[in-house]
């Protein structure tokens, strides 16, 4: 078995521990410990970084040509082009990156970043597509609802049929853009929908996501989108709760600077529990993704609210070193974990 040297100190660690408890004999757990070998280079967090940096590249590289003037005068012919054929363009160039896409999963299916870098541009494509296809009908300016709808229906089938979580994401991201614009036209425009502002109403939203994610756990069709609908769902629903506790349940900038923070307190408090709950998800189905949720946001709604109550009416030394005492605290505690589980893979 070949894994990097931080997965062998952990399966070390673990052999051990099993070996201590009878669970494995020494010719056993000296066996398993032959067949770890340890990886050089990091290869997966390599190509990773990798295809992010080419991917980078490649806007950069189609910025310049926007540069070059005899470039710049085909392209200009290009844009200035019907939508139409915009459209039909984009959708023939993302079905050509689909297909080399499909081709390359049956070659290759172990290299999962070459294949998702792949996905990656036709989603692209695929994004300016559907927005040419807006602009054909004249739907980007009062029916964008529906060109998200759109877009989440063909990521939805793509990430389906790809079972590509990257695919998946985006059209959890379109779900929620589209639920923002239908919400916020079948209110007239206006910040309220059925008496909630935007940051509730993606409470709710992020709720349901999380909800989906733990029917999908049960599906085995389904399962391996679990835990990006879960993260997903918990962005959406922590981000939004760190603003409803800011914020309240306003939409009018001038009524909320005419209250007292402290009338949003049981914002702040919700907040909190929603904080601790995602830390005892963690604890009882060990749930890392909860956990780091939980725990993020619980220290983010701490210190924001230590900038709320107390930023005026305490001496700005005073305000300072307490934080720095807090974070010194917290800094301590986290490397002294650190250390503690470093000497337990050692031994």
């Amino acid at each position: 078995m070949k894994v990097t040297k931080s997965c062998a100190k952990t399966i070390h660690s673990a052999l051990t521990h099993w070996n201590k408890e009878g669970m494995l004999n020494d010719e056993i757990k000296a066996s398993l410990e032959n067949d770890i070998q340890i990886l050089s280079f990091d290869w997966e967090r390599s190509a990773k970084y990798s295809f992010w940096v080419a991917l980078i590249c490649i806007v950069i590289s189609i910025y310049s040509l926007l540069l070059d003037k005899a470039l710049l005068r085909m392209l200009e012919a290009i844009l200035n082009s019907s939508h139409s054929l915009k459209c039909i363009s984009l959708s023939i160039l993302s079905g050509i990156i689909y297909w080399i896409s499909f081709k390359q999963r049956q070659k290759n299916s172990e290299k999962i970043f070459t294949n998702e870098a792949i996905l990656f541009l036709a989603i692209l494509t695929t994004s300016g597509a559907v927005y040419q296809f807006g602009k054909t009908l004249h739907l980007e300016n009062n029916n964008l609802s529906t060109l998200f709808i759109i877009s989440f229906l063909i990521y939805g089938m793509i990430g389906f049929y790809f079972r590509s979580n990257l695919t998946w994401v985006f059209s959890l991201i379109s779900l929620g853009n589209w639920l923002g614009a239908k919400t916020s036209y079948a209110s007239g425009g206006g910040a309220y929908y059925l008496g909630m502002n935007y940051p509730l109403r993606f409470v709710l939203f992020g709720g349901v996501l999380i909800g989906a994610a733990h029917l999908m756990e049960k599906d085995g069709k389904i399962n391996h989108f679990y835990q990006s609908t879960l993260v997903m769902g918990l962005l959406y629903l922590f981000i939004s709760m760190w603003i409803l506790s800011i914020f309240g349940n306003h939409s009018d900038i001038r009524l909320w600077t005419q209250i007292k923070q402290i009338e949003l307190f049981h914002w702040s408090l919700l907040f909190g529990l929603i904080s601790g709950g995602a830390i005892y998800h963690r604890l009882k189905y060990g749930n890392t993704a909860t956990k780091g949720f939980g725990i993020t946001f619980l220290f983010i709604n701490l210190y924001t609210r230590f900038f709320e109550y107390f930023w005026n009416a305490t001496h700005k030394a005073i305000f300072f070193g307490i934080l720095a005492i807090s974070f010194w605290m917290f800094g301590t505690k986290a490397d002294k974990s650190w250390y503690l589980g470093e000497n337990k893979l050692k031994k």
